[in-house]
């Protein structure tokens, strides 16, 4: 069903699919985003095109997103920002299209291959033991959210990328300001904050390297060449909001929803080996990011007439919740099939998250040591969950009452 449309439509767009949404704030989404938004995807076309936020095509399907995900001819991520803004922000490897992104990617891989991933696996134990255990230390209920998601995967992230651990509030709120904002000049105002802070941190690893991979960065080629400033200070910008939002977002909104499932808690504290089920389910229902692209030249695709710098936003977070692709896709099932567990969470192709093994990791182990010390838990009765939509969802709190073992 098709809501009235006030704005301007372009020409090339048939009213047939034209569906308004506003993805930094839809007054029909709700602080249960995800099955929200699987409403829309339910109610609008697979792609449709919206007038808001300066008028953008939207993808919401699994078969339709991972075509422009992996068409890059068509689909370029050279320039990511909805609404479009002058001079956006430029990621290195993420807005290089192939082949050009490869050698930023191989040079950047082996710090998240698994078997890199596999030895970080005791740090990363001992940051969920040591985080959780002073969140739980209070005993009068603890905000999930503040004391547990957010801090947890960011000192990981911190600690590999060897940036100074007393900064974690600080640059966690860099984070969130840079995701919560669509004001163009709030945009270049953050991005060269956090681009300043990353620089000052490699000019001290130039002078004092050690092994961590901000000192790796310092000595990456490309063709057999020194990357210069810019591109270091790029491909530091895009591993800053990738390591301090992502995980944060996905393990609020995972924990939320086990809240409300008494039985599945008692399944997992008694039973840790289907922790690694509970992770891939939780991963599927609730992907937080959204990825844009801008449209190469005028093409045909899908029977639809895409002109030359259209924006597409393709909605990742509820890839894997579309009905066509998995059965039950609504439904939160850790034993279902694999044939029906499918998701672009990680998006897909040349630009696939570079972190996804890690981001697999560190969710499983959170939920290990959580249910080592925690027997059952719940949401505070009566709270109102505040979120955060745009390109990253987000819970901006979860207050909880728990039960130790």
């Amino acid at each position: 069903m098709t809501t009235p449309i006030a704005d301007h439509i372009p020409e090339h767009v048939p009213q047939d699919i034209v569906f308004s949404y506003d993805y930094h704030g839809d007054p029909r989404v709700t602080s249960d985003v995800h099955s929200s938004l699987q409403s829309i995807q339910n109610d609008a076309p697979p792609i449709f095109y919206t007038p808001k936020n300066g008028g953008h095509w939207v993808v919401s399907r699994f078969d339709e997103i991972k075509k422009v995900v992996e068409d890059y001819e068509v689909f370029s991520a050279k320039e990511m920002q909805i609404p479009r803004i002058e001079n956006p922000p430029f990621f290195i490897p993420l807005n290089v299209d192939p082949p050009n992104n490869i050698p930023y990617r191989q040079a950047l891989m082996p710090a998240f291959s698994p078997k890199s991933i596999k030895i970080l696996e005791e740090k990363v134990r001992h940051w969920a033991a040591t985080i959780i255990d002073d969140a739980l230390a209070k005993g009068d209920g603890v905000d999930f959210v503040r004391e547990v998601a957010s801090v947890y995967p960011v000192s990981i992230f911190m600690e590999l990328m060897g940036m100074p651990m007393d900064r974690l509030w600080e640059f966690r709120n860099l984070s969130e300001a840079f995701f919560s904002t669509n004001d163009q000049e709030k945009i270049h105002q953050l991005s060269g904050q956090i681009i300043m802070t990353m620089t000052e941190i490699l000019e001290e690893k130039k002078a004092n390297p050690s092994d961590d991979l901000m000192s790796h960065i310092l000595n990456i080629k490309v063709k057999g060449e020194p990357i210069s400033l810019g591109e270091m200070q790029n491909m530091c910008f895009l591993l800053f909001l990738g390591g301090m939002d992502t995980v944060a977002n996905v393990t609020g909104y995972a924990f939320r929803h086990l809240s409300n499932m008494p039985e599945l808690q008692k399944r997992l504290s008694e039973n840790s080996a289907d922790i690694s089920k509970f992770t891939d389910e939780a991963i599927r229902m609730f992907g937080v990011i959204s990825n844009p692209r801008i449209v190469a030249k005028d093409s045909n695709v899908f029977g639809i007439n895409f002109k030359k710098d259209d924006m597409v936003l393709c909605l990742l977070p509820i890839s894997g919740r579309d009905d066509r692709k998995n059965k039950n896709a609504h439904i939160f099932d850790i034993d279902r099939a694999k044939e029906d567990s499918n998701t672009l969470t990680f998006s897909s192709g040349p630009h696939m998250c570079i972190g996804s093994f890690l981001a697999r990791s560190e969710i499983r182990i959170l939920v290990e040591e959580w249910f080592k010390r925690v027997r059952k838990y719940e949401v505070v009765p009566g709270t109102e969950l505040g979120f955060r939509m745009g390109f990253s969802l987000a819970l901006t709190h979860l207050p909880l009452n728990f039960e130790t073992v």
